[in-house]
């Protein structure tokens, strides 16, 4: 990554319509699809896809690179993209350990297909080991899916819904059934995206009735429950560096609007600029201090993955940690630019403010605090009663 120039992939001008956008797309509470043509006119969606089929073959360390870069601007955009980016991610996994499964997600991101994440299920805290969606075998090697998918971003826009269900009829079920459906009338998108931040993602529910993915968009079966396949740690994978890129963003953007309003204010008892005053200069180390932290974690791991190094039963306990870690100082960060920016940051036309509303989010992405710490207790301990 020595010669990785991240403008060459996300130029100066790019990002600064986008940032110009953000706060309208916020407001009106809709789709950035700006942002969206252009990303995709920039190759951005194919960051992921190896040069051979067109794509910019970029690893997963140069992307979370980007995506915080992109956080920066807009962090709901961000985080939209980077469910897309999640699935050409897992086709990188899987083609760098010889597995082709995914090959047609890196074609179909050159080619301007928009994937998107339909995971998450509301009560389902078994994520990726278990699901309220059922799987029927369509007797042709293909699956008709039945269910509900809460925050499926880029909910208005996308072409291809990756997922998971449960097959509960098959000789040798259950069986855990990864597949990728299009858009048809068999999918419909409720319009229910009305949060406090991260609006523009769109993350609506998705409601499956009887949706079909054909036999050569099955990726995998496997059994519920912990499992070392690769698709598996894949999702995971990906997914956790992805979410710790785009809080990590947030938080450099915080404190670049921090440090900013500290030396523009100036003090009317002491006449003195705010980036002079000591308690200040203390806020604003203290949010530089976790900042710093985060960077070489997030590489770290994202260059690991690439590199398929060899966590053991620690990867999932890293990965999990990463996310929680970055999410926590993101927050911690955000809060504390608030305060140097004073109360001029609590009104809603405020950058701040919209970085405080979005950076919520952060805590209700897989793995939550709870899992975080169980995942890391379980890799610690052993299992309860073990």
């Amino acid at each position: 990554m020595t010669d990785f120039d991240p403008a060459a992939y996300l130029p100066d001008d790019l990002l600064e319509r986008i940032r110009g956008r953000a706060a309208a797309v916020d407001a009106e509470n809709r789709f950035p699809d700006e942002d969206l043509a252009e990303l995709k006119d920039a190759g951005y969606l194919a960051l992921l896809a190896p040069a051979a089929l067109g794509g910019a073959g970029l690893g997963l360390a140069e992307v979370a690179v980007l995506q915080q870069r992109l956080a920066t601007a807009a962090p709901a955009t961000a985080l939209a993209i980077n469910m897309h980016l999640v699935w050409t991610g897992v086709a990188k996994v899987l083609a760098d350990r010889g597995l082709d499964d995914l090959r047609f997600v890196h074609e179909g991101a050159v080619a301007g297909e928009v994937f998107a994440f339909g995971i998450s299920e509301a009560g389902n805290d078994l994520v990726l080991f278990g699901s309220d969606t059922s799987a029927t075998p369509t007797g042709d090697g293909g699956y008709a899916f039945t269910g509900t998918k809460i925050f499926t971003s880029l909910g208005p826009v996308w072409t291809q819904l990756g997922l998971h269900g449960l097959d509960t009829t098959s000789p040798d079920a259950p069986q855990m059934v990864y597949a990728f459906v299009p858009r048809t009338e068999a999918v419909h998108t409720r319009d229910d995206w009305d949060t406090i931040g991260m609006r523009g993602t769109q993350s609506r529910t998705t409601e499956l009735h009887g949706a079909t993915a054909p036999a050569d968009r099955v990726v995998r079966r496997v059994a519920p429950g912990p499992n070392p396949d690769p698709i598996v740690f894949g999702i995971f994978s990906v997914f956790e560096i992805l979410l710790a890129s785009v809080y990590t963003g947030i938080a450099r953007r915080a404190l670049d609007l921090a440090v900013t309003t500290a030396k523009a204010r100036t003090s009317k008892k002491t006449g003195l600029a705010y980036s002079d005053d000591p308690d200040i200069r203390w806020r604003i180390a203290d949010m530089a201090l976790a900042y710093d932290a985060l960077l070489p974690q997030v590489a770290a791991l994202a260059a690991d993955v690439d590199a398929q190094a060899n966590h053991g039963a620690l990867w999932f306990a890293r990965l999990s940690g990463l996310k929680h870690r970055a999410v926590v100082a993101a927050k911690q960060i955000v809060d504390e630019a608030m305060l140097v920016a004073g109360g001029s940051s609590y009104f809603a036309r405020s950058e701040l403010s919209r970085l405080y509303r979005d950076v919520l989010a952060g805590m209700f992405h897989p793995s939550d605090p709870e899992s975080a710490h169980s995942t890391v207790a379980s890799a610690w301990l052993g299992p309860v009663g073990g």
